[in-house]
């Protein structure tokens, strides 16, 4: 490890990369950021657009188990860089934040650019080399690490190396996946990189996908696989997206791959019994049309009126049309793909890391964030996972480089 002229490279200037930038240059190292595209943080201010969720405010032992499979893997590095700890850093940051009516965490401002341009000026104070348009290409023959830049090809030898180049969801953001072969060169296993937090397929008529497409169902209850989840869908010419379907997108995604479909169940009052709603459906309707019957008695949206009955011929008796309010079977039967997901699934097997985050293959070669084999639901756990790996690989870099003194 010895080295001239010593500093850790970063590779990947998403929230993973610049917490593992931040972390290294605060404790004193030289740090060069390479990130192959024009600008720093580009996903991260796409997730911005609609308020940046930065963490959920949930008991930790119910926050650590929106990771799933890899929870308990997670649970370590969360206790290092957790909930508290990303809020103090966005204040810190001069970004104060608030707990919306759901629990999620969200700066003030609602905005991810200003958190960005403080992060960045933070970074540069430290004195953190950002080197932009600069494309990771692996390893020359020495084991040098070797960029593509305006300059041309440019190779250098750090002390340490971290890798957080991201999953492969919205490509055109810079998380292109296509680190996943040069690892994989080496021998380090990589699960095939999946959509996560994606829409999913249903074979809508026309009529409905002409007046429905765009509009949201609030309010629901969402059911597959033995789980249920409470949040909000949106109908699309596609099929339905939204926060309350990726909450069981990993599920229904296997489903699907296993047997070709899915039959997701949505409760569309799920805040009112089974009998209260047949009570309300067995009045009288009147002249009413039972669109407006429907809506007035059951107090359902148009769409989801539409959706009703976009699943089959109502049922004529009170409790039956109850029934099915409360239990609407909705056959889903492809997923979205990459260039639309969130977020991936898939990545360097967790296997393939110490608990440094160090690549057990390549020694001095750590790795964070999207790329590493975890998923989590949109609500703050994306995010929060990867400042949490980011943090622990840059923490993991500083104790590999202490006893060589570099």
């Amino acid at each position: 490890m010895a080295n001239a002229d010593p500093f850790v490279t970063v590779i990947g200037a998403g929230p993973a990369g610049l917490a593992a930038a931040e972390t290294l240059a605060g404790a004193g190292r030289r740090v060069r950021l390479h990130e192959a595209m024009p600008s720093a943080g580009r996903k991260l201010l796409m997730a911005g657009r609609g308020g940046l969720n930065l963490t959920h405010s949930e008991p930790l032992e119910r926050f650590v188990g929106r990771y799933g499979e890899a929870a308990g893997w997670m649970a370590g590095h969360l206790a290092g860089f957790g909930q508290e700890a990303l809020t103090a850093w966005a204040e810190g940051l001069g970004q104060p934040v608030f707990i919306g009516s759901s629990g999620r965490v969200f700066p003030r401002a609602m905005k991810a650019s200003p958190l960005l341009r403080a992060w960045l000026g933070r970074l540069a104070g430290l004195g953190v080399d950002l080197r932009l348009r600069s494309a990771w290409l692996g390893w020359d023959e020495a084991g040098a690490l070797v960029f593509e830049t305006p300059a041309g090809r440019e190779a250098e030898a750090p002390a340490a190396t971290v890798l957080a180049l991201g999953g492969a969801s919205w490509p055109r953001l810079g998380s292109t996946g296509a680190w996943a072969g040069l690892l994989a060169a080496r021998g380090v296993e990589v699960a095939p990189l999946r959509p996560a937090n994606m829409g999913f397929t249903l074979a809508w008529s026309e009529g409905f996908r002409a007046r429905f497409a765009g509009q949201p169902l609030k309010a629901l209850a969402l059911s597959h696989g033995g789980r249920t989840v409470r949040g909000e869908a949106m109908i699309a010419a596609y099929g339905l997206e939204g926060g309350g379907l990726y909450a069981l997108s990993a599920g229904l995604r296997e489903a699907i791959a296993a047997e070709g479909s899915a039959v997701l169940t949505l409760d569309l009052r799920p805040d009112q019994s089974l009998g209260s709603l047949t009570g309300r459906l067995a009045r009288s309707r009147g002249g009413a049309s039972l669109s407006n019957f429907l809506r007035k008695a059951a107090g359902l949206s148009p769409a989801a009126i539409g959706l009703l009955r976009e699943a089959g011929p109502l049922p004529d008796g009170a409790r039956d049309l109850a029934a099915r309010i409360k239990a609407l079977p909705l056959v889903l039967t492809g997923i979205q793909g990459l260039e639309r997901a969130i977020s991936s699934a898939g990545g360097i097997s967790l296997r393939e890391l110490d608990p440094t985050l160090m690549l057990r293959r390549l020694p001095g070669v750590f790795a964070a964030g999207e790329m590493l084999d975890w998923e989590a639901p949109t609500g703050g756990y994306l995010l929060q996972g990867c400042m949490a790996t980011g943090t622990a690989a840059g923490r993991g870099a500083l104790a590999w480089l202490e006893p060589s003194g570099g």
